[in-house]
Order: C-alpha cells, then sequence, then structure tokens
C-alpha cells in the first residue's frame, strides 16, 4: 500500500485528489489548516472505503508546524510515499492595492509552504530512495494574469522550486512533477461572478470551465508508477486556454 499527505485536502482540488487515491487503495493524510471539520468528515468517508485515513493540521507557511505534521504522518502510517503540495491562497486586485502583509502572506503560504513540506518530508523519502512529490501551481503561473501579479509571481516561483528540485533529487530517485491547472470549479474561484465564469469558458478551447477531479487525475496520474519516467515536468489540466 502506498500513502499520501495531501495539504489543503479538505477541499477543492486536494480533496478531490485524496477521493481518488482513497479509490485507488492508497492511504491518505489530510493536511488542513482551518477546515478541520471538513477534513474529519473527509477522512470518515475515505476510512469507509477501507484504507488508512487520517487528519493533520498544520498552517505549512510556519516551519514548526509543518514538521509536527509529517512526524505525525509518520507515526501513523510509518511511510509516506506521495507529497501533494495543494495548500494555497489567492489574491486578486491592481498590484497598487495589495499591502506589504498580504504580498508576504501571499508568498508564505503558496511559496514557503511547499518548500517547509517538501523539507519535512525529504528526509524519509531520501533514506528509503523513493517518493514522489506534486506541486500545484496555475496556469497564471506560466503566463500571468491581469490583476493577480502576485499570485502570479508566487505560482510562478512553484514552478520553478519544482524544476529545480526534480534535479536534485532525481539521482535519488525521488520524481518532483507540477500540476498547473486552469480555471477550476472550486472555492478559490468563488468570488468570481456567473459571467466572469461564462467568459472564461468561451475562451477556454473546451468551452467550459474545470472539475477538481479532472485536476486530480493530473495529481493522480504523476504520483502513480505509471508516470515513473517523468520528473520535473508541468502538466496543465487548462482546456486549452494556455498551450
Amino acid at each position: 500500500m502506498k500513502y499520501a499527505l495531501i495539504t489543503g485536502g479538505s477541499r477543492g482540488i486536494g480533496a478531490a485528489a485524496a477521493r481518488l487515491f482513497a479509490r485507488r487503495g492508497w492511504g491518505v493524510a489530510v493536511g488542513h489548516c482551518q477546515s478541520g471539520q471538513r477534513a474529519r468528515a473527509l477522512t470518515e468517508e475515505l476510512s469507509g472505503l477501507g484504507v488508512p485515513a487520517m487528519a493533520v493540521r498544520a498552517d505549512v507557511s510556519d516551519k514548526n508546524q509543518v514538521e509536527r505534521m509529517v512526524d505525525n504522518v509518520l507515526e501513523n502510517f510509518c511511510q509516506l510515499d506521495i507529497l501533494v503540495c495543494s495548500a494555497g491562497v489567492s489574491h486578486m486586485g491592481l498590484i497598487s492595492q495589495i499591502d506589504e502583509d498580504e504580498w508576504r502572506h501571499l508568498f508564505a503560504v503558496n511559496v514557503d509552504g511547499v518548500h517547509h513540506c517538501c523539507r519535512a518530508v525529504l528526509p524519509h523519502m531520501l533514506e528509503r530512495k523513493s517518493g514522489s512529490i506534486v506541486t500545484i501551481s496555475s496556469m497564471w503561473g506560466q503566463v500571468g494574469a491581469s490583476c493577480e501579479a502576485a499570485y502570479s509571481a508566487a505560482k510562478g516561483a512553484v514552478i520553478a522550486y519544482t524544476k529545480a528540485l526534480a534535479k536534485e533529487l532525481g539521482p535519488s530517485n525521488i520524481r518532483v512533477n507540477c500540476v498547473a491547472p486552469g480555471v477550476i470549479d472550486t472555492e478559490m474561484n468563488a468570488h468570481l461572478s456567473p459571467d466572469d465564469l461564462s467568459a472564461l469558458a468561451e475562451e477556454t478551447p473546451l468551452g467550459r470551465v474545470g472539475a477538481p477531479e479532472e485536476a486530480a487525475a493530473a495529481i493522480a496520474f504523476l504520483a502513480s508508477d505509471e508516470a515513473s519516467f517523468l520528473t520535473g515536468q508541468v502538466v496543465c489540466p487548462n482546456g486549452g486556454l494556455v498551450v
């Protein structure tokens, strides 16, 4: 059996990935920060599929909390094969309107959080010379978005970090890949009006926005043995909006 830790696993793409992993027979640790009730409800659902499941809390921007979270997972599962860095926050607005604290918070969660999680799991994966890490970026991390300069910059940093870490860890048989979704129907995009979503769907060659399950399928593929010769790659479930 394989075991996965999914940060930001209580909702959206992270929760969809947790369900997919569990259906494939993997044990899942659902990481969360402020959604304890949701995380516990999800782990009960996953346990009903006959796999080990647990909820673990950590603010990924805090290195010490992340280390305790990973220690907790290893104490319960004794093994960790897959890390999915799905925890993230967004910000929309003119660059002149984002203050210093908002900018720092965005990078603390989206960039520092990925780094803290990778650093925390690496001793275990390096000892076993095995593991798969999947980071979550965004199509805006590839091409940038108007009124989302900070978010685009942070998600671009995740892509660069992923590519660099893949080169560093490849000789240890640890794969590091990234999923950069397009417009996905999640709570993170709930601020978009129906008209905005409709416009984005019209701009998308497939003519619609994506579902969390479609992004989760890309995550599960990259984490699986079927992707054993893939590392340092960015997979883009975006309906063709960015090519």
